[in-house]
């Protein structure tokens, strides 16, 4: 699935850009790619994805700046999040509703001080169109030569940041298991046993809220991934965009406000509850 999806289709698209001429390709990957770390991956660090999509948006990386008579550039985001945005912080806040309609404490694995660096939507479309223009304007970039940014904003996130707002919006109680209790759930249960245990917690209830606001259908999920439940650390220097482009963050911090916008969203689209 993902050889077809992910790397035939981003590898027939460059071909196609070869074959009419395009001035640049801009080739969106993901910050998965590199080594789990709490030291800010930069774009010359160390690859090692640690998940399925990854792994394949790794090798479209590769064989894309070895492509002949491609311009590219690579972007490589972090936890996206922003209006729209049905992965990366969403299912987060979906668990947070469950936690209020059950009343009960939401807590997640490993500890609050893991690192889920963010960058919002508008700043990823904003860099696409930037560094295209970028690529493209003389004394810049080498026709031929491949560059690679990472995107992410200032607010250096990690777990117990996005539930600081999780908290605010929903008024419930959030903590973490810590490291001795996830460490000892992976060892027992396995990792994937562990997210269905989880995943079952979360989205029987999830069903009922939304079938007690009459919305027959949604494609919102609480649904986490067992590669998600990892003890992965997404730490990622996104300044080096700034430095060699001028490119500028709109949102240099994740907020409360910007999440409660994905939530009034989803609502005006009726695949939110609305209370």
């Amino acid at each position: 699935l993902y050889e077809e999806r992910v790397y035939k289709l981003s590898i027939n698209c460059a071909k196609q850009a070869v074959k009419k001429g395009c001035k640049v390709f801009v080739q969106l990957s993901t910050a998965d790619v590199y080594k789990s770390g709490d030291t800010p991956s930069k774009e010359t660090s160390e690859t090692q994805p640690w998940n399925d999509l990854a792994k394949y948006k790794l090798k479209v990386d590769e064989e894309l700046q070895s492509m002949p008579g491609l311009n590219v550039v690579i972007l490589r985001p972090a936890v996206v999040y922003g209006i729209g945005a049905m992965t990366g912080l969403t299912p987060r806040l979906i668990c947070g509703r469950v936690y209020k309609h059950n009343k009960s404490k939401m807590e997640f694995l490993w500890t609050g001080d893991l690192k889920l660096n963010t960058v919002h939507v508008q700043d990823v479309v904003s860099a696409v169109w930037h560094t295209a223009n970028w690529y493209v304007s003389s004394d810049n970039a080498q026709p031929g030569s491949p560059v690679t940014f990472n995107l992410a904003d200032q607010n250096d996130t990690d777990q117990e940041a996005v539930n600081a707002h999780i908290r605010g919006i929903f008024g419930i109680e959030t903590g973490f298991k810590g490291t001795i209790f996830s460490e000892a759930a992976m060892l027992t249960y396995g990792q994937k046993e562990t997210a269905e245990e989880t995943n079952d917690m979360h989205l029987g209830p999830w069903a009922d809220i939304l079938k007690g606001q009459n919305i027959k259908t949604s494609p919102l999920t609480p649904y986490l991934d067992a590669d998600l439940l990892a003890k992965n650390s997404l730490s990622l220097d996104g300044s080096q965009i700034s430095v060699s482009t001028g490119f500028k963050y709109e949102h240099p911090k994740l907020t409360e406000q910007s999440l409660r916008e994905i939530i009034s969203d989803f609502q005006n689209l009726g695949i939110w509850p609305r209370d």
